[in-house]
């Protein structure tokens, strides 16, 4: 079954955002970079997909005037099959990444990018239900706190967790980087 790799708004934009925090960057670069690392090894399509929405203008971090719609610094330099524009939630909408797709022969995505519970569990649930293979990579997701309506503090890790559970089974496979560059390799 022939794979692509996701990588789901990994961009500068999110640096310039209020609730953006470098504490579980580190941990999570070298996770995505590995993951990318692993699909350039076994030949493995990637595809990178930004954020484009908002005012046309230099102030919003999410548009193309702002010069932060580009890779996140630190993220590993890779030469992507296709690059997409999104302006929704999911990166199959009003994209033509599944056309790509299907053009390509793709039927297995691999998940990874920002925001867990946003962009890539929305992206996760669109292409199951398009019917499409789909290997969650939870480590190689990155989110950020948030706060409850009560004013409490829901946790990142707390979020990752809940949406792992969420998707186990019924919309993806969840897995780890190395159970992911696994799968990878089995399928090449």
């Amino acid at each position: 079954m022939k794979s692509c790799l996701l990588l789901i708004d990994i961009q500068e934009s999110f640096r310039h955002r209020p609730y953006f925090t470098e504490r579980d960057l580190p941990a999570w670069l070298e996770a995505q970079n590995a993951l990318i690392e692993g699909a350039q090894r076994h030949g493995v399509p990637i595809v990178r997909i930004f954020h484009v929405d908002g005012p046309k203008t230099a102030a919003n971090s999410f548009a193309l005037e702002s010069g932060h719609v580009r890779p996140l610094d630190g993220l590993r330099a890779v030469e992507p099959a296709a690059i997409f524009h999104k302006s929704r939630h999911s990166a199959l909408v009003g994209t033509g990444l599944d056309v790509w797709l299907t053009q390509n022969g793709v039927q297995r995505l691999v998940v990874s990018g920002i925001r867990t519970e946003q962009c890539c569990e929305t992206t996760t649930r669109h292409a199951s239900d398009l019917g499409f293979a789909v290997d969650y990579v939870t480590d190689a997701t990155l989110t950020f706190d948030m706060k409850n309506e009560d004013g409490s503090l829901l946790m990142a890790a707390d979020i990752k967790t809940r949406t792992a559970t969420v998707l186990k089974d019924r919309f993806a496979t969840i897995c780890t980087v190395p159970q992911a560059i696994e799968r990878m390799a089995r399928a090449a």
